[in-house]
């Protein structure tokens, strides 16, 4: 049976609660899933969880626990709309290099085409219109938000796009 997934980071702040608060203003998803760096997107295959782990253990095996800071905001335009992004400001080179990895072996042919920029998502605003005043609104913010990552998850999405977490590899020191 064919499962929809993704591999995601879930950082742990400890200020986690002013993104959520943003989210809830902005994220049409903020009530599906937890603030995220997706590392793989959503695809569907019908690979076992085993299988799954698998690949971690052999992508991931150099990748030890580090350092992601993030702070301000900008914003991401596609065709259709507007995204609003917290920035990373460490940890972005390590976080490329998993999502490279990761998109080798059983999940090449996966990979899109275009750039990755690894990113959190904090919102789709309603209107193109609104994205550069929300973004001003927001550039008050100064937050930092800090935290060491040690797991990498992977969540299915189910059939309301919730967010079912079945697999946390931990990276080890």
């Amino acid at each position: 049976m064919k499962k929809k997934r993704t591999i995601m980071i879930f950082p742990r702040f400890h200020n986690i609660g002013v993104i959520n608060d943003i989210r809830k203003k902005y994220d049409p998803l903020a009530d599906k899933v937890l603030p995220h760096i997706t590392l793989v997107f959503p695809f569907e295959s019908e690979l076992g969880n085993v299988e799954i782990i698998e690949w971690l253990s052999v992508s991931l095996k150099d990748i030890k626990p580090f350092t992601l800071r993030m702070s301000g905001f900008s914003k991401q335009s596609d065709v259709y709309e507007d995204y609003l992004f917290l920035n990373i400001t460490e940890g972005k080179e390590v976080i490329t290099g998993i999502h490279d990895s990761l998109y080798q072996g059983i999940l090449e042919k996966y990979k899109a085409d275009y750039p990755y920029e690894p990113h959190m998502t904090v919102g789709r605003p309603p209107s193109r219109e609104k994205t550069d005043s929300i973004i001003e609104s927001l550039g008050s913010d100064k937050e930092i938000y800090e935290t060491t990552i040690d797991t990498i998850s992977v969540e299915m999405i189910g059939v309301n796009e919730e967010s079912i977490i079945e697999i946390e590899y931990k990276l080890y020191r």
